[in-house]
């Protein structure tokens, strides 16, 4: 789990990503990697998630893979069995934290409330998604809740984007930002995996100029 977590630090961008096709997996894999982010959270939104999921699970081994938007314990199973090292969800729901600790996931929960925040600590985590960030209240509000619990770590989710990406990863307590604006499906849909590449280096750029 400490592993899955280093990467997730090291790398500080969470590429989210939807594939509406599960042939584009390994070209978008391949995207990421050459762009110097590889690491993709694939959502369960689309009936290709999990398929999607899978081939990169198989066929790129460099790439850590995790699933996203997964609100049942049954997309907790379906994403292990494809191979997802971690696993993040929009919300807290203890069922699908149970089975995702129970299947040896690293579990990145939606925690926006105080409420939230202990609940994932009463689980036994130490990294929890902030979401939606920016709806939210941003930076300020997290600072703002964060401050009883100096044991968590965060990672903002939501209206992140190249102008605001350093003033999350400006506060220590956020190990990193999911985003996708390096990996918009409409790209992914029209085969411009180059452009995403480009993308994604530019956002690895950004993330390391701390």
């Amino acid at each position: 789990m400490d592993d899955v977590l280093s990467i997730i630090g090291r790398l500080r961008i969470i590429p989210v990503v939807t594939l509406n096709h599960a042939g584009d997996a390994l070209p978008l894999a391949r995207a990421l990697l050459d762009g110097g982010l590889p690491l993709a959270e694939i959502t369960l939104r689309t009936e290709a998630g999990a398929e999607a999921l899978r081939r990169i699970a198989a066929e790129m081994p460099d790439i850590l893979v995790g699933a996203g938007t997964v609100l049942t314990p049954a997309q907790v199973d379906a994403a292990a069995g494809a191979g997802a090292r971690f696993i993040v969800s929009p919300g807290f729901n203890p069922r699908v934290v149970e089975r995702a600790l129970a299947h040896g996931l690293v579990m990145i929960p939606g925690c926006a409330t105080p409420s939230d925040m202990e609940q994932a600590m009463e689980h036994g985590l130490t990294t929890v998604k902030f979401f939606p960030a920016e709806q939210q209240g941003g930076v300020d509000y997290l600072k703002a809740v964060s401050g009883p619990y100096p044991a968590l770590r965060y990672v903002p989710t939501g209206g992140i984007g190249p102008h605001n990406l350093k003033h999350y990863l400006d506060f220590p307590r956020v190990l990193a930002c999911g985003g996708s604006w390096m990996v918009k499906s409409e790209l992914i849909d029209a085969g411009r995996f180059d452009e995403i590449t480009a993308l994604c280096r530019e956002a690895a750029a950004l993330a390391q100029a701390q």
